[in-house]
């Protein structure tokens, strides 16, 4: 495993296109921001980690991991899914996860012909794989394929920081889109800072 790669190009570029963001960027310095290259073992910890805390998926895919030694389709594959689910994770997740692990052995999914793509392609690939929505497939664009102008709405901690920082009581999907243009091209960078904000006290 890396870190997702920027630099003074990238922050250069968000604190002159705004100043709020750019204080706390200046701030809170550089982030490293965890990414794996492995397409599978990426998704299933993405489908581990919805709708719980870090520390709770981190728990249970050491437990899977302990089960199947290594997180490939063929290695998950030969388990049942109440076996998966004893690892501490819903009837459900364990289903998507044997799912994905199925899917991968009887189709091609080859990450460098995915990575070809363009991200609304990638999504649309990645969302055919069962349990896995829009939300998880802008995680796979960022945590494994490093693109560098994702800002997810469907993120809870990306609108939470948006709120914070601007000081707002709510965010509509346009007032979002107005954010999501002002950061491009490097939306993946704002969104760091804001999963930061949304996580930590800043005074801002």
């Amino acid at each position: 495993m890396g870190y997702f790669e920027y630099g003074t190009k990238e922050l250069g570029y968000l604190k002159q296109k705004d100043k709020k963001l750019g204080y706390i960027i200046d701030e809170i310095g550089m982030i490293k921001r965890k990414i794996n290259k492995d397409l599978f073992s990426a998704l299933i910890a993405s489908v581990i980690s919805q709708q719980i805390s870090t520390k709770a998926a981190v728990t249970v895919e050491s437990r899977l991991l302990d089960l199947a030694v290594n997180l490939t389709p063929e290695n998950i594959a030969k388990f049942s899914v109440n076996e998966i689910q004893k690892c501490g994770m819903s009837f459900r997740k364990s289903d998507y996860i044997k799912s994905i692990a199925e899917y991968f052995i009887e189709n091609t999914i080859d990450f460098a012909n995915l990575n070809k793509l363009e991200d609304p392609e990638i999504i649309k690939e990645l969302t055919k794989l069962k349990g896995v929505g829009a939300w998880t497939a802008e995680m796979m664009l960022i945590h494994t394929f490093e693109r560098r102008d994702i800002l997810s709405f469907n993120d809870l901690g990306i609108r939470r920081g948006i709120m914070k920082l601007y000081s707002l009581d709510s965010l509509s999907k346009e007032e979002f889109e107005e954010y999501k243009e002002k950061y491009s091209p490097y939306g993946t960078v704002a969104s760091l800072y804001l999963w930061e904000i949304s996580s930590k006290e800043y005074v801002l």
